[in-house]
């Protein structure tokens, strides 16, 4: 499984790091995933999912059912 939230999609970036001298080198600024149980009230169950720690505020905002229809997943599947 790739590293990417599955709710909102988010993904490593591509960036410099930049020393004191400004000299540059390549690095890849990785997204904060976390894995998460969620209670899908809906289908009465847990719900395995690879978040964001962004998403994961946002879930809590949204719901879980909302948030899924909008990124286009189908949550009978994971």
């Amino acid at each position: 499984m790739s590293r990417k939230c599955q709710l909102t999609g988010k993904k490593a970036n591509n960036a410099y790091a930049v020393s004191h001298s400004h000299r540059r080198t390549k690095k890849l600024q990785e997204a904060n995933l976390q894995w998460k149980r969620v209670w899908w009230p809906q289908g009465n169950r847990w719900v395995r999912l690879r978040l964001s720690t962004k998403a994961l505020k946002s879930l809590e905002k949204k719901g879980l059912n909302a948030f899924a229809k909008e990124a286009g997943i189908n949550l009978n599947l994971m």
